[in-house]
Order: structure tokens, then C-alpha cells, then sequence
């Protein structure tokens, strides 16, 4: 919290439109003004052509459906619901991203990493695939990734960080260090912001995105940051956003950022 107690903006929420989580917009804006959070942005997974991980974000069919759904909320409370989307970079989305970008209003677009090659990482169904990984070969493959969606242009800021720890996989710190140089060189160069996720409170890890090392070099390199809760029903929405604010505080930041219309406005910490 700030120094008048109020929560950040969660700007990371799902709905049931993406398959995977329950509740509307309308249900979560309830949910997280009722905990005192001032604003959220609805953040759903986008919806993807020929068949990318289809069973976790909505088909292109219910995009209208999610755009209306937000609206609502936002009709509900004036000022106070935004709409976002988390768009996956992978290999071919530079082919159809930008034309889908254009397409709506939104206020803010997420970056994820969610698949490396045709491994989806952070799903336990193919956990097993980490037992015969090079650690240092997935992470440098991972960051590889960052890299490359940041130079797009075309994302507001990056989600769950270091998510390939979400099971426990760490790097070392001395080697975390030296992969992470040159990614954040290009995040700040993109002018993207980093977002602090506690959904990693609720995973095996059982810790933010990113971890307190990180954060400090996050901001060694001026990078801004914004607050998430990767919800996926209401009652997670700004779960656990006053101890991502002092790990933020521990890390040297005062200040946090929200987004409206693609632009990132500084609010106190």
C-alpha cells in the first residue's frame, strides 16, 4: 500500500471467455473494488490463428463478446475498468499481431512468453519435459524470446518475468545475472514497463514474478513497473498486492504505472 493505504491498479484479470478461469468482467471489477483496489484492466488471453494453444485463450469468435463484457464493467464504473489484453509472442504472431492490435481500444497490451518451440513450459502436463532440460539453455532460450517480442513494438509491457521458475527451475543468481543484462537493456530501450504478478504466490514457486533479485536490476535499468494478479476468479484479484508493494519499496521503487490508451501515467507507491 501507499502511504495513504491504497492497493495498485490490477492490471492482469482473466475471465471465462479464455477457457481457463470463471467470472465476467462485471464479477471482477466487483471483487476488487470491494478490497479497495482503484482501478483494474480485464486482460484476457487473445484470441490466436491456426490453432496456437487454443485450448487456453478465446476463439476469435468471442473477441466481440469480451469487448461488450468489458464495456459493461466499465459502464458499472466510469473510470475505473480498462481494457487490456495478454498477448502471446510466438513464432508467426508478427503476421496477424499488429492487424488484431488495431482492432480494438485497448488501453494496455501484456506481453507473455508462454511456449518455447512447442513446449509450453508452464503447464503441468509437460512438466516432465524439464527433467532432461538444460536449466541455463531454457532460460537464455526464454529471455532470447523477451528480446524479441520487445523489439516488435508492439507490447506494453512484459508479464511474469522469470515465469520458467513457476516449478521450481531457478537459475543461479550469477548466471541469472548475466543472461538478464542485455534482456532488460531492450526492455528499456522499447520503453515498456515490467509488471510484479502475484499469481506466482499461488504456483509451486510459491513467489512473485519477479523475484526480489530481478526487481533490483529491473530497476537498476529505470524500467517501470505495474501490478498483476493473473486472476482467474474474482476472488484473486489483488491477491497479495501489499506484499508485491513492499517487495517493490524493498527494491528501490516509489512509483508504479498504469495504463490508458497504450500511454503509462506515473502514480505514487
Amino acid at each position: 500500500m501507499n502511504a495513504s493505504g491504497t492497493l495498485p491498479a490490477d492490471t492482469h484479470i482473466h475471465t471465462a471467455l479464455c477457457r481457463h478461469a470463471k467470472g465476467l468482467p462485471i464479477d471482477y471489477a466487483r471483487a476488487a473494488f470491494a478490497k479497495g483496489l482503484p482501478e483494474i484492466c480485464i486482460t484476457d488471453h487473445a484470441p490466436a490463428p491456426g490453432g496456437f494453444d487454443a485450448g487456453s485463450r478465446m476463439g476469435a469468435e468471442f473477441f466481440p463478446v469480451y469487448i461488450e463484457s468489458v464495456a459493461e464493467a466499465a459502464r458499472a464504473y466510469p473510470g475505473r475498468v480498462k481494457l487490456g489484453i495478454e498477448a502471446d509472442y510466438h513464432a508467426g504472431c508478427e503476421a496477424y499481431l499488429p492487424r488484431f492490435l488495431d482492432s480494438a481500444p485497448f488501453d494496455l497490451v501484456l506481453g507473455s512468453i508462454h511456449f518455447i518451440g512447442d513446449w509450453g513450459f508452464d503447464n503441468p502436463a509437460t512438466i516432465e519435459r524439464w527433467s532432461g532440460a538444460d536449466l541455463r539453455q531454457v532460460w537464455s532460450e526464454y529471455f532470447d524470446l523477451i528480446c524479441r517480442m520487445a523489439k516488435t513494438g508492439q507490447f506494453d509491457a512484459v508479464s511474469h518475468f522469470d515465469l520458467p521458475k513457476k516449478f521450481g527451475h531457478r537459475l543461479p543468481e550469477p548466471d541469472l545475472r548475466e543472461l538478464l543484462a542485455p534482456v532488460l537493456e531492450v526492455i528499456a530501450a522499447a520503453g515498456m514497463a515490467l509488471e510484479l504478478n502475484t499469481g506466482g504466490r499461488r504456483k509451486p514457486v510459491g513467489e512473485i514474478y519477479p523475484s526480489l533479485f530481478v526487481l533490483k536490476l529491473v530497476r537498476e535499468h529505470g524500467i517501470p513497473i505495474l501490478f498483476g494478479s493473473d486472476a482467474h476468479v474474482p476472488a484473486e484479484t489483488g491477491d497479495s498486492f501489499a506484499d508485491a508493494v513492499s517487495l517493490a519499496r524493498e527494491a528501490g521503487f516509489d512509483s508504479y504505472v498504469r495504463f490508458e490508451q497504450r500511454k503509462n501515467r506515473p502514480f505514487p507507491l
